[in-house]
């Protein structure tokens, strides 16, 4: 897949950056600058041109767009660590998903969870309902920020066009003192379609039942895009990546 060029000018002479924690605003730009025109292999490639591998984290949702982006780094960058948030209110078919890929693209997954008596709360509570914010900030936000304080760069395999909020997005972003890593960004669907089809990947089994957008099972509905996240609410996003 390539990326649509841009008539930016280039910055291929940027020197590898040692410590993102240094980047400041300018250098965000070129590094943008110099993605934008890359393909996705490309920017895996160049990603640990510019960084070491110490520097980086990614995360998977094991959801209905994450083969495309785990099939790459496993050819990649087969030693990278998978990190998945087991929020305890995965469908049964996310967790099979999951497995079922960590075996065929041999990935190192290492799961991260909430503090069980904080967990515990929110099923009792039945968080989900009443403070839908709050339920994803206990089982998805706060574990996952314990652990990205240890990295400098962070990848997620976000697309434009899942929701409004994304498509506002830049390959590289700054958020929350890590900067943000988006080589699929500017993937259409049709593209991912085409990619996961072409290389005999496996779409999650919710797929076929109208789930675009795959979450925790309490708060996940067929849908087209992120529509069906929230069960239709106005909510789109669990605060990982605002």
């Amino acid at each position: 897949m390539q990326a649509p060029s841009h008539s930016k000018n280039s910055t291929d002479n940027i020197s590898t950056v040692s410590n993102s924690a240094g980047l400041d605003a300018a250098s965000i730009l070129e590094l943008n600058a110099k993605y934008n025109a890359l393909t996705i292999e490309e920017r895996l490639t160049q990603l640990y041109r510019d960084f070491s591998p110490e520097q980086v984290m990614l995360t998977s949702s094991f959801a209905a767009t994450s083969a495309l982006l785990l099939h790459i780094f496993s050819r990649l960058a087969p030693e990278q660590k998978v990190f998945f948030i087991d929020t305890g209110y995965h469908f049964p078919q996310t967790l099979e998903y999951k497995q079922k890929l960590t075996d065929l693209y041999q990935l190192k997954v290492v799961d991260i969870r909430a503090e069980t008596w904080k967990h515990d709360f929110t099923s009792k509570d039945k968080t989900w309902q009443s403070d839908p914010d709050f339920c994803c900030s206990v089982n998805k936000v706060e574990p996952l920020y314990e652990i990205k304080k240890d990295y400098d760069i962070w990848v997620s395999g976000l697309m434009r066009w899942q929701s409004s909020h994304r498509a506002s997005l830049d390959i590289f972003e700054e958020r929350s003192g890590i900067i943000k890593f988006y080589p699929l960004l500017d993937v259409s669907k049709e593209e991912r379609e085409a990619y996961i089809k072409d290389h005999g990947l496996p779409f999650h089994p919710l797929v076929a039942q109208g789930y675009s957008s795959i979450g925790c099972s309490h708060c996940t509905e067929p849908g087209e895009d992120r529509g069906g996240r929230w069960n239709n609410s106005p909510k789109t996003e669990c605060g990982l990546h605002l």
